[in-house]
């Protein structure tokens, strides 16, 4: 590269640099229920970007959360699990589906308890 034109062929280095909207990032932040939360908090740009990180710590503590209690409904209740457990992940789902709208949104959705902490930790 000489300057910000590449002498081979032409092309700008601004050109060359691929960067995901940061809507688009953020809703993909929960996509894959934390996975891509952890991606893109080691993923540059988006490591440095307060609200991309807010986005992946919140979908991490999220999963976790809901792990847990899925797993306390299933040993915990076990004569209940039957009837609790379809309620339980139909309302993790319809809460997935609506935290991926609004981060595509740009709109900033802060879960009680562990909202503030993903806030601390972006």
């Amino acid at each position: 590269m000489d300057g910000e034109v590449c002498r081979e062929c032409g092309a700008r280095a601004t050109d060359t640099s691929h960067v995901i909207e940061e809507n688009i990032v953020s809703a993909l932040c929960y996509v894959l229920l934390g996975v891509t939360g952890v991606l893109f908090l080691y993923l540059e740009p988006y490591a440095s970007n307060r609200r991309v990180r807010f986005h992946a710590f919140q979908s991490i503590f999220l999963n976790l959360v809901i792990i847990f209690f899925w797993l306390a409904i299933s040993w915990g209740a076990r004569s209940m699990a039957l009837l609790i457990s379809p309620m339980f992940l139909l309302a993790c789902l319809i809460l997935w589906l609506f935290l991926i709208w609004k981060a595509w949104q740009n709109q900033r959705v802060v879960l009680p308890v562990i909202g503030p902490m993903a806030e601390k930790q972006a």
